[in-house]
C-alpha cells in the first residue's frame, strides 16, 4: 500500500448532459448540449459526442449550435442535477468524512485515515467509480496522488470514464511536459503572455526562482513556485459553509440604456441579498460581473469594513461598481452580482444603535422577505429601488476596492 497517495479528486463526466442522456434513453449516443437559449445562451455542459465538433463548456450557444447543428439543445434542470449530486456525494461520504466539494459534480477526498478499512486510495477510487455506475448509471473520473493539485491534474488526464494514479516517482515525467495553462493561477491571457517569452511548459516555468515568480504574479508567485514542483500543502477541507452567493442574468438582447441596466441591477441585488438573508449570513465583499456584447468579461469588487445583507446596501455598492465599467457606453450582454466573505449572523457584532433599534431598512427587508416566502419572487418589490434613485454612479472610494 502506497502510504503517500491519500488524495482523490473525483469529477463527473459531462454531468448535466450525462444526466439528460440517462433520463431520456433516446438521447443516449446523441450529441447533447445543456445551456441557455440558442440565440443568447452559453453552453453549461455538452456530451462527449459534441467534442469532435469543437463544442466546449462556456462557449456561446449560437457558436456551439453552428459547430454541431444536429445537437439536441436542452435547458438547465438544476433541481434534477442537485438531486443526483446529493446521491453522488452520499457515496463519497461512505468512505471518508473528509470530502471537500468544489462544485455540484466535483470533490476532493482525503482517505488517509480510512485505508485500513477500505483499502488503498486507488482501491477506494475504483470502488466509488463502480458504485456511481451501478447506482446511478453515470460515469465519474478519478485522480489519485499525494496532494490536491496533482490529484486534480490526474483526474483531468483520466477523462472520460477513467482513473489515473500518479505515484511519487512519476510526478516529474507527468508534470514537466504539461502546458502552463494547466497550472492553477495561470489563465489563457497569462499563458499567452508567457508564451511570447518562450515559457510554454511547466519545465520552462520551473527554471525561474520564487522571487521571479513573485515579481510576475505577486502574492501568488510563491504558491506557483511550489505547484510547478508538484508541491501543494493545502488540506482537504470539508467545510460546509458557503463561500459566496450570487446570481447572473443573460439578456435577451444587449442593453446599453442606463435606466434599463439599473432595473436589471435592482432585480439581481434583491435576489442575491435575499438569498444571503435566507441563509442567515452577511458578506463583506461585493462583486459585479459584466459581459459586453463582444463577450469581453470584467469583474469589479470591493471589500467593506463590515458585513452586510441588506438589499439597499448591496444595490448601492453594485451601482458604484457598475460606474467603474463601460456601462452606458458599451452594450452589455450579461450582469452578475455576488456577495462573498460570508459570515454567520452570530459572528457579526451589531452597533449600539442596532442593538437598541433595528434599522428601517432591516424592517423593510424582513417584510419583503415574508411576502416573497409566501407568494414567490413576485410577492413584493422595493419601490424606492425602482424609482429615479437608480443610476450608474461615478467611481468613488468605497471600502477597499480591487479588480
Amino acid at each position: 500500500m502506497r502510504e503517500d497517495l491519500a488524495i482523490i479528486h473525483l469529477d463527473m463526466d459531462a454531468f448535466y448532459a450525462s444526466v439528460e442522456q440517462r433520463d431520456q434513453a433516446e438521447l443516449q449516443g446523441c450529441p447533447v448540449i445543456v445551456g441557455g437559449s440558442r440565440e443568447r445562451g452559453v453552453v453549461c455542459a455538452c456530451s462527449y459526442e459534441t467534442r469532435p465538433f469543437g463544442v466546449r463548456s462556456g462557449m456561446a450557444m449560437a457558436r456551439a449550435v453552428s459547430l454541431c447543428p444536429e445537437a439536441v439543445v436542452l435547458p438547465v434542470r438544476m433541481g434534477r442535477y442537485q438531486e443526483v449530486s446529493r446521491h453522488v456525494f452520499s457515496i463519497f461520504q461512505q468512505y471518508t468524512d473528509l470530502v471537500e466539494p468544489l462544485s455540484i459534480d466535483e470533490a476532493f477526498l482525503d482517505v488517509s485515515a480510512c485505508r485500513r478499512l477500505h483499502g488503498s486510495a486507488e482501491t477506494i477510487a475504483n470502488r466509488i467509480r463502480r458504485q456511481v455506475r451501478e447506482e446511478l448509471s453515470l460515469v465519474i473520473s478519478a485522480g489519485v496522488a499525494k496532494n490536491k493539485f496533482l490529484a486534480k491534474l490526474a483526474s483531468a488526464e483520466a477523462k472520460p470514464d477513467g482513473l489515473k494514479v500518479l505515484p511519487m516517482d512519476e510526478i516529474d515525467a507527468f508534470l514537466l511536459p504539461l502546458p502552463i495553462a494547466k497550472i492553477w493561477g495561470i489563465g489563457t491571457k497569462t499563458s499567452s503572455r508567457l508564451a511570447r517569452l518562450g515559457i510554454r511548459t511547466v519545465a520552462d516555468l520551473r527554471q525561474f526562482s520564487s522571487k521571479d515568480l513573485q515579481l510576475w504574479f505577486g502574492k501568488n508567485g510563491e504558491q506557483l513556485y511550489q505547484l510547478v514542483r508538484g508541491e501543494d500543502a493545502r488540506q482537504v477541507e470539508p467545510e460546509n459553509r458557503l463561500k459566496s452567493l450570487g446570481a447572473e442574468e443573460t439578456f435577451a438582447s444587449d442593453i446599453m440604456a442606463p435606466e434599463a441596466l439599473d432595473r436589471e441591477l435592482v432585480a439581481l441585488a434583491e435576489k442575491v441579498a435575499r438569498r444571503v438573508r435566507n441563509k442567515e449570513l452577511a458578506g463583506r465583499t461585493i462583486t459585479l460581473k459584466v459581459k459586453y456584447a463582444d463577450f469581453r468579461t470584467v469583474t469589479r469588487s470591493l471589500t467593506l469594513p463590515e458585513a452586510i445583507s441588506g438589499t439597499r446596501a448591496v444595490l448601492r455598492h453594485c451601482r458604484h461598481l457598475l460606474g467603474k465599467t463601460e456601462a452606458g457606453t458599451e452594450p452589455i450582454r450579461l450582469l452578475g452580482v455576488y456577495v462573498s466573505g460570508l459570515q454567520g449572523e452570530g459572528e457579526i457584532e451589531p452597533t449600539l444603535f442596532e442593538q437598541l433599534e433595528p434599522s428601517r431598512e432591516t424592517a423593510v427587508d424582513e417584510a419583503l422577505d415574508q411576502l416573497n416566502d409566501r407568494f414567490g419572487a413576485s410577492g413584493g418589490r422595493r419601490a424606492s429601488a425602482l424609482g429615479r434613485g437608480g443610476s450608474i454612479q461615478k467611481p468613488e472610494e468605497v471600502g477597499k476596492g480591487g479588480e
